[in-house]
C-alpha cells in the first residue's frame, strides 16, 4: 500500500497545516480585519459589476488596466512596476522560490510575519530570524552582523511589524538597506498595514537598487479578494513574474479591485475610524490591571497580560476570538494580539477583559 510517507517529503510530514479557528459565532478579533462591511449602495453597484464578468474566461494574467489604476491610486513611483498576488502570501512565495539557489539564505526579524520563515521551509531555504529588541525596535546592530555573517538573498522586513505594531527607525531601515548592498541581498518591506501606519517607504521603491516593496489589499477592507501586489524596479519584477503562476488573480477579484480602487475614499475613511478606535481602545486597556499596551502602528494591539493562556482562554468562553500569541517567540512571553473592531465590538472586548483582569 502507497501512502504519503513514502512520497512526502519528510519535513513537510511534520509540519501542520496553518491554523485558521472557526469563528463561528464568536467576536472575531483575532486575525486583523477590517471589521466594517462596505455601504449597502456601494455594495449593491459592486454586485451588478460583478454580474457582467465573464466567468467563462481565464483572467487577463497581467491586467494592465488594473495595473495602472493600482500604480496612480497607490503612488508607486513612475519608474516602478507592480507585481500581484493572490494576496502577499503568494508574493512571499514566489520572491523566495526565485531566490532558492542552493545554500541560499533569508532573514527576518523575529517575532515576525509567520510566513517569512514557512515560505522558507517550503522552498528549503535556511531562514535566520534576528530577535528584536526587548522593547520590540529593531536590534540594528545585530541585523548588521547576521547580514555580514549569513549574507542572505533576501530580507524580509515588515513596516510596521506584526505582531508586535512597531514602526522600526527609518535611519536603521536605511542602515540596513546599506548592509544589505554590500552583501548582494535584496530588502522586500512589507508594508500590509499602511492604512494604519500612514508612514511608507513606497515614494523611495526606485530609489535603492536592492529595495521592493510589498502591500495587500486585505487590511485596507478587502480580505475577502485577496490581492497582494509588489511595487519596485522592473528589474526584478520581472524576475519574479516568472514563478508567478498563471492567471493567478481572478476575474472577480480584478473585477472587484479595479472597481473599489474607484472608491478608496470610502476605505480610507473606514481606516481613519480604525485609528482612532486603536487610540481609545489602547488607553482603555492600558487601565486595567496588571496589564502592558504596547504602542502600534497596525490595526491591532499587542498587550502583555499576567497569564495569556488564561486570558484566552476564558475570553473564548466569553465568545471572543483574540489571538494567543505568547508561544511565538520568548519576548512574546504572556502577550495578546487584539485587533481593533468596530466601537460596539470594542466595548465587548473590553468588558470582557475587564471580567478576565479582576
Amino acid at each position: 500500500m502507497t501512502t504519503p510517507q513514502d512520497i512526502i517529503r519528510p519535513d513537510v510530514l511534520a509540519m501542520t497545516s496553518y491554523p485558521v479557528p472557526d469563528a463561528t459565532g464568536f467576536l472575531k478579533l483575532d486575525a486583523m480585519e477590517n471589521p466594517f462591511p462596505l455601504p449597502a449602495d456601494l455594495a449593491a453597484r459592486l454586485g451588478e459589476h460583478l454580474a457582467g464578468v465573464a466567468l467563462n474566461r481565464y483572467p487577463a494574467p497581467r491586467p494592465e488596466a488594473l495595473m495602472a489604476k493600482l500604480k496612480a491610486a497607490m503612488r508607486v513611483p513612475p519608474d516602478c512596476d507592480v507585481l500581484l498576488g493572490n494576496g502577499s502570501d503568494e508574493i512571499i512565495s514566489m520572491v523566495t522560490m526565485a531566490c532558492a539557489k542552493p545554500g541560499a539564505k533569508v532573514l527576518a526579524p523575529v517575532p515576525g510575519f509567520v510566513m517569512y520563515a514557512m515560505s522558507a521551509k517550503f522552498a528549503q531555504v535556511e531562514f535566520v530570524g534576528v530577535p528584536l529588541n526587548a522593547d520590540f525596535t529593531l536590534d540594528i546592530d545585530a541585523m548588521i552582523a547576521a547580514i555580514g555573517e549569513h549574507k542572505p538573498a533576501v530580507i524580509w522586513l515588515a513596516y510596521p511589524n506584526n505582531p508586535t505594531g512597531t514602526l522600526f527607525a527609518d535611519a536603521d531601515i536605511e542602515r540596513m538597506i546599506a548592509a544589505a548592498a554590500g552583501v548582494n541581498a535584496l530588502v522586500v518591506i512589507d508594508e500590509a498595514y499602511q492604512p494604519f501606519a500612514q508612514q511608507s517607504w513606497m515614494a523611495r521603491a526606485g530609489e535603492f537598487d536592492n529595495v521592493v516593496v510589498m502591500r495587500t489589499m486585505s487590511k485596507l477592507g478587502l480580505a475577502g479578494i485577496r490581492l497582494g501586489y509588489l511595487a519596485g524596479r522592473p528589474v526584478w519584477l520581472n524576475e519574479f513574474d516568472k514563478v508567478r503562476p498563471p492567471y493567478n488573480i481572478n476575474v472577480l477579484t480584478q473585477a472587484a479591485a479595479g472597481f473599489l480602487l474607484d472608491h478608496l475614499d470610502v476605505l480610507d475613511a473606514q481606516a481613519a475610524q480604525l485609528r482612532a478606535g486603536r487610540a481609545q481602545l489602547a488607553a482603555e486597556v492600558a487601565r486595567l490591571p496588571g496589564v502592558e499596551v504596547f504602542e502600534s502602528a497596525g490595526n491591532f494591539l499587542l498587550v502583555r497580560v499576567p497569564d495569556a493562556p488564561a486570558v484566552f482562554d476564558t475570553l473564548l468562553t466569553a465568545r471572543v476570538l483574540v489571538k494567543n500569541v505568547s508561544k511565538m517567540h520568548p519576548l512574546l512571553a504572556n502577550c495578546v494580539r487584539l485587533t481593533v473592531g468596530t466601537p460596539d465590538e470594542n466595548v465587548q472586548l473590553l468588558a470582557a477583559l475587564k471580567l478576565v483582569l479582576k
